[in-house]
């Protein structure tokens, strides 16, 4: 219910920001911003788990070309007693994983190729039960909405970048139209992150860590993956938009300086979750 609210929250928050925007060139800018705000927040309620799907690069895969991940998830999903998700795998080298959707129905999870190279069987079972806990405690929906409503936002903000450099013929208007632009980025992408901030917390990944602790019986084959997947992630790059990074396991853009990437952050501590995991908290 909290997270129901939180996205209906987000996606009113998305419309009336496209129509106040279209507001300041007049009644005829408001009924297109109005337009756009409709056009914006369906998309984001009905495609943001394709759309975060698509930035990962992931590719839909069998049951025939991988068995042991299916039969990983196949389990985990009878045991919490939730629907077998739609499977994907990353060419990304980074290992990380995902999952997204709109609700346990309609959920999918991803693996990176790097994963899939790095961790022993047990560790990715940790992380796939992990991401199954996502699903199971209905994350899923509000994390892909706030995603693709951060996205929207930083998007609106770098066109009007671009648009302010091709303002006026001068290049006095050339660099009055930069500023513009440059605080136009500086005042949108917070709000992104903000309404990002706003609507995930960190509580989500401990839970999600709990639950999958829980589900497996054991908290230390997550704890190594999560070791892991903290240290190459500073090493390995991964090519992601910061707004779609809070999906990951662990933050992908942790090595990297991206821009506005600190506003993003969502995530938890890696070594506070490791021991809360093999603290035993998850038995609570």
């Amino acid at each position: 219910m909290r997270n129901t609210m939180k996205t209906t929250v987000l996606l009113a928050g998305l419309g009336g920001l496209l129509v106040l925007i279209g507001s300041m060139w007049g009644r005829g800018g408001a009924v297109i911003g109005l337009v756009l705000g409709l056009v914006m927040v369906g998309a984001s309620y009905w495609f943001s788990d394709k759309i975060a799907i698509k930035a990962a690069g992931a590719v839909p895969v069998t049951e025939a070309q991988m068995p042991e991940y299916y039969a990983v998830v196949r389990d985990l999903a009878q045991r919490m007693e939730i629907p077998m998700p739609a499977l994907y795998v990353s060419p990304e080298a980074q290992p990380n994983a995902f999952a997204t959707g709109r609700n346990p129905q309609h959920a999918a999870v991803a693996v990176t190729q790097g994963i899939l190279q790095v961790l022993e069987w047990d560790e990715l079972r940790g992380v796939l039960a992990h991401e199954m806990g996502h699903v199971g405690n209905r994350d899923i929906l509000i994390s892909s909405v706030a995603a693709a409503v951060a996205m929207g936002i930083t998007f609106m903000a770098r066109m009007a970048m671009w648009g302010s450099m091709f303002t006026g013929g001068g290049g006095r208007d050339r660099n009055g139209g930069n500023v513009i632009g440059l605080l136009a980025m500086s005042v949108l992408a917070p709000i992104a992150a903000g309404l990002l901030q706003m609507a995930l917390s960190r509580s989500r990944e401990y839970e999600a860590d709990r639950t999958g602790a829980r589900v497996i019986g054991d908290g230390e084959p997550l704890a190594r993956a999560l070791i892991k997947i903290e240290n190459y992630a500073h090493q390995v790059p991964m090519d992601i938009d910061p707004a779609h990074a809070q999906a990951f396991i662990i933050n992908p853009l942790s090595g990297r300086k991206v821009q506005f990437a600190n506003l993003f952050r969502t995530h938890p501590p890696t070594a506070d979750r490791v021991a809360r995991l093999r603290g035993g908290e998850w038995r609570n």
